[in-house]
This record gives C-alpha cells, sequence and structure tokens, in this order.
C-alpha cells in the first residue's frame, strides 16, 4: 500500500494546471505534469490512498484558495491517472462549501472511479466502512477529523464528517472486520500545524486505538510538516505524511516536504496479516512562478537526475529534513527504511 499526504489546493497548484494545459493540450487545467514524478510509485501500489483535504468546486468554478478552499475537479482524473484506487475526505476543510460541496466531492471521486473514505452523503454511508477487495485482500479503510475549523456540521447531515471519536473509530474497524476485512487501516486528519512532534491528543488516540486487534495500521495528515513513524502496543503509527501538494505562504520550514509512506503486509499462516516492510519516500514540492510551474518530486531520484539539477541543494535539505522527522521516534531502529 502507498499513502500520501496533503492534497491541499492553494492558487498557484491551479495556476502551474493551466499552464500545463496549455503545453499538453489536455482541456483548460491539467494536473498530471503536477503528480507525473511520483506516478511510478502510486501506480506500481497494490493499493494507493490519497488525501483530498479540500472540497470541490463546480467545474467552472469560481474556485477559491485559503482560508475557504473550492478546489477545481480537475485535479481528480489526474489523481486516477496516477494511480490512485481511494482517497480519504474527512479533514477541517471537508464542509468549507457547505454539504453541497461535500456531496459534489464525492460524487466527482465516485465518477472517476476512486473510492472514497470518511465523509458521507448518506446517514447509511457515514456508519459503513470502506472496504475494498485488492487482488483477492480485503482492505478496510477509517477516516476522520479533528475538527472543522470551527464551522457546524450541516443540521441536516450533523454526521457528514467523521470527528475522531476513539469508540466510534474502534466501532467502524470492527465493522470492517466483522464484513471480511483481512486488513483495517485508519487514516486521521489530527495534530498541530508546522509540529514535527506528535501531541498530546495524537498520542493518547494512536494509544488506545493501537489496543484493538482490529486495527492493523493508522497513519495520518494535516500537521503539513512530516511528522514520525513509531510502533505503538506493537502496531505501525505513521502521525503526519506532511503535505503531498500545497502553496503555503509562511515562512515555515518543511511546508514543501512530504513523506510518501510505502507499507508491505504479508500474510501469516493464521490468515492474519502482519507488517513486513514500511519505507518513506521523501518528496518536495517545488514554488510555482511563470517559467517553472510546480512539481512533485521523488527526492531520492530527482538527487541523481541531470534535469533536476536546480533543485539540488533544496532536495538534499528535504531529504534530510525527512529523514530526521521520521526517526523522531528512532523508527529506523525498529526497520524504517527510505524507498524511492
Amino acid at each position: 500500500m502507498v499513502m500520501s499526504g496533503d492534497m491541499l489546493l492553494h492558487s498557484g497548484l491551479w495556476d502551474t494546471a493551466r499552464i500545463d494545459a496549455a503545453n499538453t493540450g489536455r482541456g483548460v487545467l491539467d494536473f498530471r505534469p503536477l503528480l507525473g514524478d511520483m506516478r511510478p510509485v502510486v501506480s506500481r501500489a497494490d493499493l494507493a490512498i490519497c488525501h483530498m483535504e479540500t472540497p470541490l468546486a463546480p467545474p467552472g468554478g469560481p474556485f477559491y484558495s485559503y482560508p475557504v478552499f473550492s478546489a477545481p475537479p480537475a485535479i481528480v482524473p489526474a489523481l486516477k491517472w496516477s494511480g490512485y484506487d481511494a482517497c480519504t475526505t474527512a479533514s477541517n476543510h471537508s464542509i468549507d462549501q457547505g454539504f453541497e460541496g461535500l456531496v459534489r466531492t464525492l460524487r466527482d471521486f465516485d465518477q472517476a472511479g476512486i473510492a472514497t473514505a470518511g465523509t458521507a452523503e448518506t446517514r447509511r454511508e457515514s456508519i459503513t466502512p470502506l472496504v475494498l477487495d485488492v487482488g483477492g485482500v480485503s482492505v478496510g479503510v477509517i477516516s476522520a477529523t479533528y475538527g472543522t475549523n470551527g464551522i457546524p456540521l450541516p443540521d441536516e447531515a450533523p454526521w457528514s464528517v467523521p470527528l475522531i471519536r476513539p469508540d466510534k473509530i474502534l466501532r467502524m474497524a470492527a465493522k470492517a472486520k466483522a464484513a471480511g476485512a483481512d486488513i483495517v487501516v485508519v487514516a486521521l486528519h489530527w495534530g498541530l500545524e508546522y509540529t514535527h512532534e506528535p501531541s498530546s491528543d495524537q498520542v493518547a488516540v494512536a494509544e488506545q486505538l493501537t489496543k484493538s486487534p482490529d486495527i492493523d495500521f493508522i497513519y495520518g495528515h494535516h500537521a503539513h510538516v512530516v511528522q514520525p513513524y513509531d510502533r505503538v502496543n506493537g502496531t505501525w503509527v505513521v502521525y503526519g505524511l506532511g503535505n503531498a501538494v500545497a502553496q503555503q505562504d509562511t515562512a515555515v520550514e518543511g511546508v514543501y516536504d512530504g513523506a510518501t509512506c510505502r507499507v508491505t503486509f504479508r500474510e501469516r499462516r493464521d490468515g492474519s496479516f502482519r507488517v513486513t516492510k514500511l519505507e518513506y519516500i521523501p518528496t518536495m514540492i517545488t514554488p510555482f512562478d511563470e517559467v517553472h510551474p510546480m512539481r512533485l518530486l521523488n527526492v531520492p531520484l530527482s538527487l541523481t537526475d541531470p534535469s533536476d539539477a536546480e533543485w539540488h541543494a533544496e532536495l538534499a535539505a528535504t531529504r534530510q529534513r525527512v529523514r530526521a522527522a521520521i526517526n523522531l521516534e528512532h523508527a529506523f531502529s525498529s526497520g524504517v527504511v527510505e524507498g524511492e
């Protein structure tokens, strides 16, 4: 499985897609070149999961950037092209465009053939975990968020955005296992923005969830910087993957860094599954200008690519920052390795 961090669509990303579309001739907005460098990693996975932090606008817009997002739906076919099979949707921005925007986002992903976990259009969907058939192995995916930026949940659909409530997550995990899931992964939108260290709330929730035999892996996003990998009660917790794509206007170091997670599960003789390999692939977002549209780069490969020579110093710095963050809880001594 491959999981990536926040798809946080600021205006520079759709300006990039507009420039790229003019060059490729694919529509008005083409996000494929932005994501292309990571396509081999994503498309080769048995299951690849993205995280869509922002709700989607109608095809013609209007599009809005921070603080209340409404993102171009053209990102969805590009995610499908990249190889993503599913996307989690529970975030603090889930209802930036109300329940209508939430539903529109889910329907756009459904039409593209990308499964979603997290936000829900109906009450029944809100209590039914996503279970995917991945080459004969059933994988359950559960998604929840710490909140919605103070925006009240819709009166007509208070169940539409799942909040991080350990008791409910545990019930959903048990439902997923009862529905036949061999593996259950939990994606949490949590933590303190721009903070590499897990918060006390993150640690407490991880401690509670990892005691359950129904949960096999936990990973997260929202902090916008990379957070550590750690084994809690014998279960791996990847606290934060950083940004996949974003254009954050802040002096905080690390918001253009990411860590795509690749986890390998192997079946035991008793039919259960265990993690046999856990990797991080450092990524870097290049800044926007009219000459150089933004790109999501695979750091280890780009460091050996002469065509990316202008970025080598920044790539090397990203690699070191990501490595340090991943290892804050001594993950390397437990076998975590860098991939490419």
